[in-house]
């Protein structure tokens, strides 16, 4: 057997390649699911686990949404405008300006 001999998996179709590089078709044909990439896309955090990934606390949080255009913006999850309203983050949107910041830090260096 060569490097290049393609071994399926036992009892099972071997995976395949998207045709698309659109992350939402990236599951391929044989499935019904969403790839673990887009599904990020769709899934809504709240602010403990914002804090978690930035490593901010809850005040520098809204601090940084008021004065940072760059940082992801809230999703209201009630119809309530009252102060402390629930909001929550989209998943992809907080990694995206996590690794932004890693960026420029590699940058900067």
């Amino acid at each position: 057997m060569t490097d290049s001999t393609v071994v399926p998996y036992p009892g099972k179709i071997a995976p395949q390649k998207a045709a698309s590089s659109d992350p939402l078709l990236a599951a391929g044909p044989d499935t019904n699911c969403v790839s673990p990439v887009a599904a990020d896309a769709f899934r809504i955090i709240r602010i403990r686990e914002v804090s978690e990934l930035t490593g901010l606390g809850r005040g520098t949080i809204y601090q940084r949404i008021k004065s940072d255009p760059t940082f992801p913006r809230p999703v209201p999850l009630s119809d309530s405008t009252a102060r402390g309203a629930p909001v929550g983050f989209v998943l992809s949107e907080v990694q995206a300006w996590v690794l932004s910041r890693m960026a420029k830090r590699d940058v900067a260096a």
